[in-house]
C-alpha cells in the first residue's frame, strides 16, 4: 500500500488529516467505514481531516496507528519496539552493502548470516503493515541480496528458495519508481530461476532486463546472463545475439570491474554455452587462450575451474579432466559452493570418471554437513 507515490507524500507530510484521506482514497474506504474501523463516530473522522478536530494524545494516536497498521512514529508517537527497530533501520543499509562485498569475495555464507536477521525483522514489520517508503526500500533491497547469496551458497535441489527471494523482491522493485534497482533485481531473479531450471521464465525476465537498462554496463550484463540462459535452453541464436551484445558493451566501456562484464567471466559463459549447444571443440579453444582479465570474485575462477573440466572431457581428454575437476572440487569446497560441486559430479558421472566422483561425493558430504541448519 505504502509504496503508492500518493501514500508516500501522505507519510512525509506527518499531517493525520492528510494521512487519513490517503487512506481512505488507497483502501476505497468512506468515512464512516474508516470510523467503523477505529471505533469511532463518522462525525469525528470528519472533523479530523478538516482540521476541525484535534488528534493529540498519545494513546488516541497509538491505538490510531494499530488500527489502521500504520508505522507509529508517523503520527508522533513509540511503541516498546520502536528503538530497536530504529537501530536496525539505521544500519540496515551497511548491513546490505557489507553482506554483498563479503558475497563477491567468495563469503556467501557469511552474507547470509549477515542478512537473515535483518531480513526476517522487516517481513515481520511488513506483515504487520508497518513499513514507511524508506524500510519498504530496504526490504526489497536485503530480499533480493538474502536471494542472491542463497544462490550462491544453495545446493541444487534448493536453488528455488533463492529464486523465491528475488521474487519477493521483484514484487516491491516494480512499485519503487527506481529504474536503475528494477533492473539489477530483473537480472539477478532471472539468472536464479535460470540456476533453478526455470528457463523460459528466465529468459523473459532477463530479455525485460535488456530493455530497460539504463547504463551500458546494467545492458551488457543482462546480456551476459541472457547468453547463460539461452546457452542453457540450447537456443543457439539467442545465444549468438547475447555474446555479441557483450562483447560490443566490453569494447565501448573503459573499466571491466563487473562481475560478470569482464573478459573472464564473459571467456566462461561463451565457451559453457558452446558446451550445451553440443561444440565441445570451440569451447575448449576458448578456454585454452589466456584470458585478457583475472577473475573479479573467487567464485569464479571456481566456476571457470568446472567448465573448463567439463570441456576436456567432453573432448576426451579424461586425464585432463580429471586433474582439473579434482582442482574444481578442493576449490568448490573451500568456497562452499555446493552447485559447483555438483556440477562437477554431473561431468564424472557422464563421462565415466569414477575417481573424481569418489572425490566430489566425499566433498559434497562434508559441506552439507557443514551448512545445513542447526538447532
Amino acid at each position: 500500500m505504502w509504496s503508492d507515490p500518493a501514500a508516500a507524500s501522505a507519510f512525509a507530510s506527518r499531517d493525520l488529516p492528510t494521512i487519513l484521506r490517503a487512506y481512505r482514497a488507497i483502501n476505497n474506504l468512506s468515512q464512516l467505514e474508516l470510523a467503523r474501523l477505529l471505533d469511532y463516530d463518522k462525525s469525528y473522522i470528519a472533523m479530523i481531516e478538516t482540521g476541525k478536530r484535534s488528534f493529540d494524545g498519545v494513546r488516541a494516536r497509538q491505538h490510531l496507528a494499530h488500527r489502521l497498521r500504520l508505522p507509529y512514529h508517523l503520527l508522533g508517537v513509540t511503541d516498546p519496539d520502536d528503538a530497536d527497530f530504529a537501530a536496525l533501520v539505521q544500519f540496515g543499509d551497511s548491513v546490505i552493502r557489507l553482506a554483498n562485498i563479503a558475497r563477491q569475495a567468495g563469503r556467501a555464507v557469511d552474507a547470509v548470516n549477515e542478512l537473515w536477521p535483518l531480513v526476517a525483522r522487516l517481513e515481520a514489520r511488513a506483515a504487520e503493515g508497518r513499513l514507511d517508503p524508506h524500510t519498504l526500500r530496504l526490504l526489497a533491497h536485503g530480499r533480493l541480496s538474502l536471494g542472491v547469496s542463497l544462490g550462491t551458497v544453495l545446493p541444487e535441489e534448493r536453488l528455488t528458495g533463492a529464486a523465491v527471494w528475488t521474487g519477493k523482491a521483484l514484487l516491491l522493485a516494480r512499485h519503487l519508481d527506481d529504474p536503475a534497482f528494477l533492473g539489477h533485481t530483473l537480472r539477478m531473479h532471472g539468472n536464479e530461476l535460470r540456476k533453478a531450471e526455470r528457463l523460459p521464465a528466465a529468459i523473459a525476465r532477463l530479455d525485460h532486463a535488456t530493455a530497460i537498462a539504463t547504463t551500458p554496463e546494467d545492458r551488457g550484463t543482462a546480456f551476459a546472463l541472457l547468453a547463460r540462459a539461452a546457452g542453457e535452453a540450447r537456443n543457439e541464436p539467442r545465444f549468438a545475439v547475447a555474446i555479441s551484445e557483450c562483447r560490443r558493451v566490453l569494447d565501448a566501456i573503459a573499466h571491466h570491474d563487473g562481475m560478470l562484464l569482464n573478459p573472464f567471466s564473459l571467456r566462461e559463459i561463451h565457451a559453457r554455452g558452446l558446451l550445451a549447444l553440443d561444440r565441445p571443440a570451440p569451447a575448449l579453444q576458448i578456454l585454452s587462450r589466456p584470458a585478457a582479465s583475472d577473475a573479479t570474485a573467487p567464485q569464479w575462477q571456481v566456476i571457470e575451474h568446472v567448465t573448463h573440466g567439463e570441456t576436456l572431457a567432453a573432448t576426451g581428454d579424461r586425464p585432463g579432466a580429471t586433474e582439473v575437476l579434482k582442482d574444481a572440487v578442493v576449490a568448490a569446497e573451500q568456497r562452499r559452493l555446493p552447485h559447483q560441486l555438483q556440477r562437477v559430479l554431473r561431468a564424472a558421472d557422464h563421462h565415466d570418471l569414477d575417481t573424481v566422483s569418489a572425490y566430489g561425493h566425499n566433498a559434497l558430504e562434508r559441506l552439507r554437513a557443514l551448512l545445513a541448519p542447526t538447532g
